[in-house]
């Protein structure tokens, strides 16, 4: 490898670099994957490390599976032997190994989202849980919080108190985790966690897997979470640690991130050397100057100017509608103007990007009426959909036997098993401690079942049966396994034909599974793989327009991009900055920079104005459109009648823009006097802020508790 050719200065300094730690600050499109390629190439044929002892740590499958295929392409084979997967990929993998020291088997069941959502649909059920009060997805975050703050559920119920629907998921908590240990399963935060306990608990099997990396990797590092961070620092012991991410691109801290572990790497870990990529191979230098105009607002970032040797480029265009179906007409028609002025451009070419889903929709109403092509990201995946997770709990309880999957299908197609007949087979299994499955195998003729019901079981029994004795191929077992159980007669009654190309899609990837994984593939490892494929590895090549969201884009690039809904409150989000201060704008800010440069040639900027139900305020342009600055920023459209800096004084800080009105405590039931809203009464009490009740037309509002325009009233 001539490394001076393949690679720019910096790129080659931060490949070839060993002499300690590193932490790569890798600016957006400045070819950080190509520089963890070249140095895992490098460390294998230059320095003569075994790939066995290599460790690369990615965001996403599909990340580890494309730089497991360029470290081949480099040096064919021998290189495969490098351990290039996601961190949950990787905690699986010393589970599988380990897991008997925590008293666990290593067979153990990973639960998906799914089944996160059937087990506490069973549980509140069986609590008299009403789900309008306590929703399963608030649950499901509920507990995810407290696991990973490692907050056992008995602690949990005491912090309830009194709180009802505090106490009904701690309780769901406690019968859910309970479950899962009873049931040997795993969902994904135990795989983190269970991970880290092994660890602490087990220094013999810590070293083992210490001594086995000599050199590890970890991607996108400003997205790691305190969990992630500390299994890093537990392998990393004796091994040379290289981080790679970008401060500016820190947009996950809803899931956990936190860039202080970017930011303060060379505390933790002394004398690292820090290497700046900082030369973009994506954007034109336009694109690139607003977007260093941009972030350079924030202060909590290491200081770093993008730049490209590629051409200047088109200006910056910023459009402004007077109404949401204005915005989405200018976005169709320069995108029909591009494509039928531009030789060799085509649909997929552009994405329109958004700070909420919900943003979506005049633009699909207006690509829709004009006949464009287009495909949301973000909507219901793949491996969720109805018949997926079916097909796939039939191969679950042909392997594993396990009460949530036989629970999901053992009525689908219908077998005359209602709730009676269910809970005699479940009372069964309690009684002799064993599934529903074995239950029903070994005890149907105690059950009292009908002779109708009971035939139709034991035909599904023995349907089970023989595709586990096959000796097929493991596709063709899946295929005999539905055809047998008339799932496709099913849907073929139902004339569902999508569903049923949806299952034969299905197990087309299981024969992509087959083909990638030539030792010996099983049932067991597919499902394994499959639990932890993630919503980012779901891309195609088709032509259409991509609408996503801007955490959804991260890391993907496009011709042409729209950033649109760029208005006050919605982007950046009042919520964000209402409940995180200056924190919450800085990450608001980073999430636009991370929309901006995803633009390669041309990058439009709009908003519309009128009313938003939304955040139930007038529209005006985002304060984002005027800190990009005005060199090579086209305005066009309706300017909104309200400039942001004349609305709201900006100031440095938030404590500069929004004043402090001197109130030290807020209680509910008191009086206030809102310099727009009039009088009100404070019906609820937040940590930084306040919902309000004022007169009609103004209703409730959610405000800032100190900012300047809100008086107290003596009551």
């Amino acid at each position: 490898m001539n490394l001076d050719e393949l690679l720019n200065p910096a790129q080659k300094e931060a490949a070839t670099y060993l002499d300690s730690h590193l932490r790569i600050i890798a600016g957006a499109g400045s070819g950080k994957t190509r520089v963890l390629t070249y140095r895992i190439a490098y460390l294998i044929e230059e320095v003569g490390i075994e790939p066995k002892n290599i460790l690369a740590i990615t965001f996403t499958n599909k990340a580890a599976n494309e730089m497991k295929e360029r470290v081949v392409h480099l040096l064919g084979d021998y290189a495969s032997g490098t351990l290039l997967c996601t961190i949950h990929s990787l905690c699986v993998r010393i589970l599988r190994q380990n897991i008997r020291a925590l008293n666990y088997p290593s067979q153990f069941i990973i639960m998906d989202e799914e089944d996160q959502k059937a087990l506490l649909k069973k549980k509140k059920k069986k609590k008299q849980i009403d789900p309008k009060t306590v929703s399963i997805k608030s649950c499901i975050h509920y507990i995810s919080s407290y696991k990973i703050a490692r907050v056992p559920p008995q602690k949990a119920i005491e912090y309830a108190g009194d709180f009802y629907n505090e106490q009904k998921k701690a309780v769901a908590y406690q019968e859910y985790e309970d479950y899962k240990e009873k049931h040997f399963m795993l969902d994904f935060d135990d795989l983190l966690l269970k991970t880290l306990e092994l660890f602490e608990k087990c220094p013999d099997i810590l070293e083992k897997w210490q001594r086995k990396f000599q050199y590890i990797h970890v991607d996108e590092f400003q997205d790691v979470s305190e969990i992630d961070y500390q299994l890093i620092r537990y392998l990393s012991q004796q091994a040379t640690l290289c981080v790679v991410g970008d401060p500016d691109q820190t947009i996950y801290s809803f899931r956990g991130s936190q860039i202080d572990f970017i930011m303060s790497f060379d505390k933790d870990f002394p004398q690292t050397k820090t290497v700046i990529l900082n030369q973009n191979y994506r954007s034109t230098q336009t694109i690139l100057n607003i977007s260093n105009n941009l972030i350079r607002k924030n202060k909590n970032r290491m200081e770093k100017e993008l730049y490209t040797e590629l051409d200047q480029g088109a200006n910056v265009i910023h459009y402004s509608g007077i109404d949401e179906e204005a915005e989405a007409q200018f976005v169709c028609d320069t995108i029909e103007d591009i494509i039928h002025h531009k030789d060799g451009v085509n649909y997929s070419d552009f994405a329109i990007l958004y700070r909420a889903n919900y943003l979506s929709r005049p633009f699909e109403q207006k690509l829709i009426q004009k006949q464009i092509d287009y495909k949301i990201f973000g909507g219901l995946k793949f491996f969720n959909r109805k018949e997926i997770k079916d097909a796939l709990s039939y191969i679950r309880l042909m392997i594993n036997q396990d009460d949530l999957s036989f629970e999901r299908i053992v009525n689908v197609p219908s077998r005359g098993v209602g709730q009676k007949t269910l809970e005699k087979i479940q009372n069964k299994a309690l009684e002799y401690g064993i599934t529903s499955y074995e239950a029903l195998c070994s005890f149907s003729d105690e059950m009292k079942l009908s002779s109708k019901v009971k035939k139709s079981l034991m035909e599904f029994v023995r349907n089970i049966e023989k595709a586990k004795a096959s000796s097929l191929p493991i596709q063709d077992v899946f295929e005999q396994l539905l055809s047998d159980v008339g799932y496709f007669a099913m849907l073929r009654n139902d004339q569902d034909e999508n569903r049923i190309q949806n299952i034969m899609e299905l197990k087309a990837s299981l024969v992509q599974y087959i083909q990638t994984h030539p030792e010996t593939p099983t049932f067991e490892s597919y499902l394994q793989d499959i639990a932890l494929y993630t919503s980012s590895d779901d891309m195609f090549d088709d032509e259409y327009v991509s609408l996503m969201s801007i955490h959804m884009a991260k890391g993907l690039e496009f011709n042409y991009v729209f950033v649109v809904g760029l208005s006050e409150d919605i982007f950046p989000s009042f919520r964000s900055v209402s409940e995180a201060g200056d924190d919450g704008l800085e990450e608001e800010r980073r999430l636009a920079y991370v929309a901006f440069t995803r633009a390669k040639k041309v990058l439009y900027l709009t908003d519309s104005q009128g009313f938003s139900y939304i955040t139930n305020s007038p529209k005006m342009s985002s304060r984002f459109i005027d800190e990009i600055g005005s060199d090579c920023v086209e305005h066009t459209g309706n300017p909104s009648q309200f400039k942001v800096k004349n609305y709201i004084h900006m100031g440095e800080t938030i404590e500069d823009m929004i004043g402090n009105n001197q109130v030290d405590e807020w209680r509910k039931g008191d009086f206030v006097e809102h310099d727009v809203f009039g009088k009100g009464v404070i019906v609820k009490v937040d940590k930084t802020t306040v919902d309000i009740a004022f007169a009609l037309p103004h209703g409730l509002k959610t405000l800032i508790a100190h900012h300047k325009s809100l008086h107290k009233l003596s009551n």
